[in-house]
């Protein structure tokens, strides 16, 4: 194991050095290799990790020392590099991947000690898309080209195989009689490792991987790219399973026989991906399905011209009525049921995740860095319309928002909406405005979203963060910064990260902001308490505090 040079920066004194607007560094420590790969752990846990593509420090999140540090050939012998690290902090595993054209080398090392656990050249074309970890029963399930394989985590030991279960293991739910019931689907890019696929969704005896009932669903069952959180919702409930995806569909759980199905296949296609994307998604372009009481509001999505808001019977899944057409909407990210009506919100932002391949030159050497983003886009024609839950049928339509719209939400049974330059509040019954407020006067430029704050709006703006009462739409405090996105938020703390890969850390009880000039290429995790950020670039990790 290599000796860690480590300097530990941090000091009282040092604090108040910096300028008030300066985000406090708490330590700073540099590596002695290069940070191409990274990873946060949570305050609880206490370490994280920084690697090259042939050595890897693990440190406490506290004092920025060294917990330890080896070079993967140290740990592995026949990995000199890597092309890959996948970490599972829930099992305390590392997974690293050598790729040889056929011959992939594969190894596990446990993150407290750094031992390897097993390693094997047995299994190709693995990654994260296709690697889930099963806490249940301390093991990971890989999806191989020709069958699902189930094996020990801190062993590797084959539980079981099937050929019957073509994919990735998606959402899942674990019962406590040893069962399991699954939905499979494809992560993007692996398209070709699965032909043949079809919608599967299973339930498995976990003790030797028997299938006792297969059927198909309904839709495309994904998982976001960078967040990794699954679209789609999956319960089993009085021996029934409900899939939420699209809708809703409902299975027998000793059988699988359909129940019924209120769902349609639909995926939207509404954003072109960003230059050098190598993954993208949109979500959120189809709001979810509203569940009042017994009563099921589902947005029938049946082609990009024809929509329709249909009422079911939870228990029964008897179609109740049929809205009439919702004609000229791309996206309905949004639908909400407020005493009697409901409320759609037609166009406006929708969530957007990618992969980019970026660049930048220093000294005439070019260097290329993956940013993982999330951003949100707006979508057009845009607009507000609500219906009566009774029938169906059109309660009113504003005209107000045909040319933009950022969301709406409900605060205390109070609808608020956001065209970009000015806040609206509704009455929901209604649909008349009760205040129409410019928000020229926060200074952050056009909203690109606003959402529930304590009983207040937060408004995110192109170059910053506002604050604004419900009763009168006023502006309580606003911050200015740069040209930025939303990066993160924690309770009240909200980053804000530039295209340079600048951040500011907001404190959205103030508005007030604390600043980071990060290099080009740096990549920032905000702590699972919102306490912290921690800053990868080069060979340096910095902790800074966001307030």
């Amino acid at each position: 194991m290599k000796k860690q040079m480590f300097t530990l920066i941090a000091t009282t004194s040092l604090l108040f050095s910096y300028a008030q607007e300066e985000m406090p560094l708490v330590w700073e420590q540099k590596m002695e290799h290069k940070i191409e790969y990274n990873g946060t752990g949570t305050e609880e846990r206490g370490y994280s990790y920084a690697a090259s593509a042939k050595e890897i420090t693990f440190f406490d999140n506290n004092t920025g020392q060294t917990k330890w540090t080896a070079a993967f050939k140290e740990i592995v012998p026949k990995l000199s590099k890597i092309d890959e690290l996948i970490p599972f902090w829930e099992s305390n595993i590392l997974f690293l991947f050598d790729r040889k054209m056929g011959k992939d080398q594969m190894a596990c090392v446990d993150m407290e000690s750094g031992k390897l656990l097993w390693s094997t050249d047995k299994y190709q074309d693995v990654s994260d898309d296709n690697l889930v970890y099963i806490p249940e029963d301390d093991a990971f399930a890989i999806s191989l080209k020709t069958m699902l394989v189930y094996i020990k985590a801190r062993t590797g030991e084959e539980k079981w195989s099937t050929s019957k279960f073509k994919g990735v293991v998606g959402k899942y739910v674990y019962m406590s009689d040893g069962y399991m019931v699954a939905v499979n689907f494809v992560p993007g890019g692996l398209g070709a490792l699965f032909t043949g696929f079809k919608n599967q969704i299973a339930k498995f005896n976990m003790s030797n991987g028997d299938i006792v009932w297969e059927n198909t669903y309904i839709g495309r069952a994904e998982r976001k790219i960078v967040s990794r959180d699954f679209i789609y919702d999956l319960d089993v409930e009085n021996n029934k399973v409900f899939l939420r995806l699209n809708g809703i569909q409902v299975y027998d759980y000793n059988t699988g026989a359909n129940l019924y199905s209120a769902a349609f296949d639909f995926t939207p296609d509404i954003i072109g991906k960003p230059i050098n994307a190598k993954k993208f998604g949109v979500y959120g372009a189809v709001a979810d399905p509203v569940v009042i009481d017994q009563d099921l509001y589902v947005l029938d999505m049946m082609n990009k011209r024809t929509q329709y808001i249909k009422k079911y019977d939870l228990n029964s899944g008897k179609l109740l009525w049929t809205s009439p057409e919702i004609k000229e909407a791309k996206a309905i990210p949004h639908m909400m049921v407020e005493g009697d009506k409901i409320i759609l919100q037609i166009g406006g932002a929708v969530e957007c995740q990618a992969v980019i391949k970026k660049e930048y030159t220093v000294n005439n050497v070019t260097y290329y860095y993956w940013v993982y983003k999330i951003y949100y886009k707006n979508v057009k024609p845009c607009g507000v319309q609500a219906f009566n839950t009774k029938d169906g049928s059109l309660a009113w339509d504003s005209e107000r928002f045909r040319k933009g719209i950022t969301n709406g939400i409900m605060i205390d049974n109070q609808y608020y909406i956001c065209s970009g330059t000015a806040l609206y509040k509704m009455d929901a019954n209604t649909g008349n405005e009760m205040y129409e407020v410019p928000i020229s006067n926060a200074g952050v430029g056009n909203a690109t979203l606003i959402f529930p704050y304590q009983n207040k709006i937060a408004m995110f703006g192109e170059k910053g963060v506002a604050i604004y009462n419900t009763e009168k739409g006023e502006l309580m405090c606003s911050g200015k910064y740069k040209t930025s996105d939303v990066a993160d938020m924690f309770d009240n703390i909200v980053i804000m990260e530039t295209d340079n890969d600048d951040i500011a850390a907001f404190d959205l009880n103030t508005c007030k902001y604390l600043q980071f000039n990060a290099k080009k290429g740096a990549i920032s995790d905000l702590s699972t308490d919102g306490q912290y950020v921690y800053v990868y670039e080069n060979k340096v990790v910095s902790k800074l505090k966001t307030k």
